[in-house]
């Protein structure tokens, strides 16, 4: 059977029909071997258009996800329909949600390239050095947060997470080539473009498209010490 299917609500009749009935009916013939043809079945929901109803020319809310590739790029297209919310649910298309997805990839590059430069070249701050603990624990618990999510098809989330280890590095001084890596894998199943020119650029001539997913290590999770606030009679 099919680990996962995805497919809309509003077509939930016709699939089950086409699919699941089918399938039955095979499995009562003894043709196919199980008796149901998915494991999982998710419902994702609908993009509105802007002004929050169903896209339809006669509403005039139709948005082209072509002019949307041509002005932004299609890693901002791609990443701004998984941030804009919950899978399974029904959001609606804002402009100014997909220019702020498209100014965190710019923050993503110049996190590892010096933008002030002709050509592409990595930035002063991106180094061989050894990561500190702190760098560590970040990396390793962006990494556990990001490959939960999406095992849990929590994309939305994952994206805030990436989001997140980019808001600390931006403030490092120093900027580990072991933890940039990580990050362009982490972001290469969301902005597969920016990810392999990324790669590229840290010295890697083959695709990372083979690369194995990373995997955090639970001993740098653990943090030194943790802020505890305490409150007696009414006073902290």
């Amino acid at each position: 059977p099919v680990d996962l299917y995805v497919g809309g609500a509003e077509h939930a009749v016709l699939h089950l029909l086409y699919s699941r009935f089918w399938h039955m009916v095979l499995y009562d013939r003894g043709v196919v071997s199980t008796p149901e043809p998915f494991h999982k079945l998710v419902n994702q929901g609908m993009i509105l258009g802007e002004n929050g109803e169903k896209m339809s020319k006669s509403r005039g809310n139709v948005v082209n996800p072509d002019d949307i590739v041509r002005e932004y790029g299609a890693d901002a297209l791609r990443l701004y329909e998984m941030f804009m919310g919950p899978l399974p649910d029904s959001k609606p298309w804002n402009m100014e949600g997909v220019a702020g997805v498209r100014n965190f990839l710019g923050r993503v590059w110049r996190l590892m390239i010096d933008d002030r430069a002709e050509e592409i070249v990595i930035a002063a701050e991106v180094t061989d050095t050894t990561p500190t603990a702190e760098q560590l624990r970040v990396t390793h618990a962006t990494i556990k947060a990001v490959t939960e999510d999406i095992d849990k098809l929590s994309f939305n989330t994952a994206i805030a997470r990436m989001m997140e280890f980019v808001n600390f590095f931006t403030k490092e001084t120093a900027r580990p080539r072991e933890c940039m890596e990580t990050l362009v894998l982490l972001v290469s199943p969301f902005a597969p473009h920016l990810a392999e020119e990324l790669w590229s650029a840290l010295g890697h001539p083959d695709t990372l498209a083979y690369e194995p997913w990373p995997a955090f290590d639970e001993k740098h999770l653990a943090t030194d010490s943790v802020d505890i606030v305490v409150q007696i009679s009414g006073k902290v």
